[in-house]
This record gives structure tokens, sequence and C-alpha cells, in this order.
């Protein structure tokens, strides 16, 4: 199979996802308990108020009725307007969605810059001090709740030392870059502006260190492990036997058939990032989909709700496309079988 019929294969099977997803979100969002038209409008609002209410929000519509409307309007791209901003969800995404985004590329970066090179390590000089250092660090991480590093992090880290801000995107009295991408280390560049990078990036630190440890565990117990088992392969010991020096068998023939199985572990942390951002975000006051879609369900906003899961589930189609994609380029068997 092809690259092309790959991408076709996939962007049906998107449609199916979509469908699932849809279905199961619009079901569970209308029987939670709670009347988003009363919470628009207000507690001490009269009864006719808020059944005006509810028929210019087209609540009081069977819910097959709605769920058509809102699968007809998808179709066109329409998410719906949001409840609680009254804005069409699709610009929320685009307001807050790149917030989120900076901090979960830069979190990955980190898990990848470091857990390869820590795993690479570890399997090489198994049994070495080295390599218990990195299984503790990496037991530790995976052990580690989110919500427990976070909380320590920013006691320690902002409460006591006073290193790091603890909150937000940029120090209150830098005015901010003119918005061109959403990202605020791009925009900051993009506008010369050195005190707003800056700012940005320490306020980058915590919670992107914090969010980053638990997939950084990860990539590093699977690399060692993927190391470990192509070491051994018959193949690497005769390219050692023959005089090829270590460090490019290590290099050019085990490293890349071991990234095969970590290009799996880092493709699904991307998505696990983008959805796990939420507890960072809350945390560390992020202004980003996390405080959004934290606050469009205490505010019973279905559209809100339901764009936030469209738009992660279509993150993760499109990432397993990708990860598919990087396993027929690393590996030619791959690209033959299909």
């Amino acid at each position: 199979m092809g690259f092309g019929q790959l991408i076709a294969r996939r962007m049906l099977l998107l449609l199916l996802v979509l469908f699932g997803v849809t279905v199961v979100t619009f079901s569970v969002s209308h029987l939670v308990p709670g009347d988003p038209a009363r919470m628009l409008v207000g507690q001490r609002a009269s009864q006719e108020v808020v059944e005006q209410m509810r028929h210019q929000l087209g609540l009081d519509r069977p819910i097959w009725e709605q769920y058509l409307r809102y699968m007809r309007n998808l179709m066109q791209g329409d998410l719906g307007i949001s409840i609680r901003t009254q804005r069409p969800v699709v610009e929320d995404l685009v307001i807050f969605f790149p917030a989120t985004l900076e901090l979960a590329l830069t979190a990955m970066f980190l898990a990848v810059a470091v857990g390869i090179p820590l795993g690479i390590v570890s399997a090489t000089r198994k049994d070495t001090v080295a390599d218990h250092v990195s299984r503790v660090l990496s037991v530790a991480g995976v052990s580690t709740p989110l919500f427990w590093l976070g909380l320590v992090a920013l006691l320690v880290l902002y409460g006591r030392l006073g290193w790091l801000p603890g909150s937000g995107r940029l120090d209150p009295f830098i005015v901010p870059p003119p918005r061109l991408t959403g990202f605020l280390l791009l925009d900051s560049l993009l506008a010369g502006r050195p005190d707003a990078f800056w700012s940005t990036v320490r306020h980058l630190v915590l919670p992107a260190l914090c969010l980053s440890y638990v997939h950084l565990a990860v990539v590093t117990r699977q690399v060692r492990a993927s190391m470990l088992e192509v070491l051994s392969q018959d193949y690497i010991r005769t390219a050692l036997a023959n005089g090829i020096p270590g460090r490019s068998v290590i290099y050019r023939h085990a490293l890349r058939n071991a990234l095969i199985p970590t290009v799996t572990v880092v493709g699904l942390a991307v998505g696990d990032l983008l959805g796990g951002a939420i507890l960072t975000e809350t945390i560390f006051a992020w202004p980003g989909m996390g405080s959004y879609v934290v606050d469009s369900i205490n505010f019973l906003d279905f559209p809100a709700i339901m764009g936030f899961t469209v738009f992660i589930a279509v993150g993760y189609v499109l990432i397993n496309l990708v990860v598919d994609l990087t396993y027929m380029w690393l590996d030619p068997r791959i690209r033959a079988v299909g």
C-alpha cells in the first residue's frame, strides 16, 4: 500500500471516528443534569425567560433533531456558537488552541530531546551507574501523578525559591506582542521583542517540565528496551566483529531500527499531551484549551464541549496517520507490505 492509499483509507476512518465521537459526546453531554439556558440567564430569571432562551438555543427540540442539526453544521465546518462566550466555537479554538499547542510541543520536545539520548546511554551502558540512574528517573516519572508534581514544583520553584513564575504566559508588566500566530514565542521573535520572548520562555519552563516528565520517562524506557533488543541481534554482532566502530553501529544501524516502536510511543504521547494539558493548564493558570474546556464544562456549554472533543479526535487520527507514514519511511519492509 502506498502513501496515497494509506492517507485515503485513514480519511475514511476519520469519518467513522468522528461519527462515533459525536454520538457518544452528544449523548453524554445531554444526559448530564443541568440547564445551560438557566445558567445563561441567571438563577433569578423567570421561567418564561428561561423557556425563551431554551427556544433560542434550540434546546426545546427533540434530541435527535438537535443532533442532526449539529452534524449538518459540522459537515459545513460550523461547530456552533458557544453558550458561554457567545462566539463561534471555531473562533474560540483559534484563540485558545495556540497556547495549548505551544505548551504541548515544548513538553514533547523536552521529552524526546532528553528521553532518546537517555535511553541510548542506559542501553549501551547496561548495569552501570548511568543505567541505574536512568531507570530510577524513568520509574519515578511513570509513577508520579502529574497534579502532585505540578503542585510541588509550584510550591518549591515559585513559592519558596521564586526562581520561576507560577502562572500565565507573560509577566503582567510586559505588553504582549501583536498576535500573528498565537504562539507567543514566535510572535515575540517576529515582532523583535526579546523582553516578551524571554518572559514567555520563563513562564513555559515549569508547566512544560512537569508535563514532559511522564512522557520523558516512557520514551526513555521504550528506547532502552528497543535498543537492548536490537543490540542483541546477529547483524549487530557481525558488524562489530567486522571492525565497524561501535558508535557507527549504534547510531547508523541499531538506533534506526530501535526508533520504530518509539515512534508509536511519541505519536500517542503527542495526542496525550494535548488532552493531558487540561490538568497542567488548570494548575498553572495557563490560558489555553484546558482552561477553556473546564470553564465550558462548569457552564454546561454543550457546543464548546463538543467542539473541543471533535477537535481532539481529529488530532488523534491525524497524529496516528503521521506515525504510520513515519513507520513506512523508517522501514522499507513495512512500505513494501503496506
